[in-house]
């Protein structure tokens, strides 16, 4: 009896830890932020206009 007790927890415990592994992912989505050109304002001096 105390071996199938022994038995039943591992198989308990090995189903709880896959499901904690598991997890949950998103599906990957495409950003909304505009982020993927820069602004008009980058990559220029600070001050000297145009």
């Amino acid at each position: 009896m105390p071996s199938s007790r022994k038995t039943l927890f591992a198989l308990l415990l090995l189903t709880l830890s896959l499901f904690g592994f598991s997890g949950c992912v998103d599906p990957k989505q495409d950003s909304s932020i505009p982020w993927n050109r820069p602004a008009t304002w980058e990559g220029r001096i600070p001050g000297m206009g145009q």
